[in-house]
């Protein structure tokens, strides 16, 4: 097929990984408390956006600014 099909702009996409909080600054560590993993969202580039405590609200946080969420496996 040669029909043209918009994905979107280059930029909206983001990804979700999991983040061991030992291998986060002793700062971020402190303010983690008990909590043994984060989720970070991260720009295509790999830019860290937030850090937040489950998937589900890395993915929603990350529709609420209309990006759209990937996890990274």
């Amino acid at each position: 097929m040669d029909t043209p099909f918009d994905f979107g702009t280059k930029g909206n996409i983001v990804y979700i990984k999991s983040v061991d909080v030992s291998d986060l600054p002793k700062e971020v560590r402190a303010e983690a408390g008990d909590i043994k993993q984060l989720y970070a969202v991260c720009t295509e580039d790999g830019e860290q956006l937030a850090l937040v405590r489950d998937r589900n609200m890395a993915f929603f946080l990350a529709r609420q600014n209309d990006l759209a969420p990937v996890t990274v496996h």
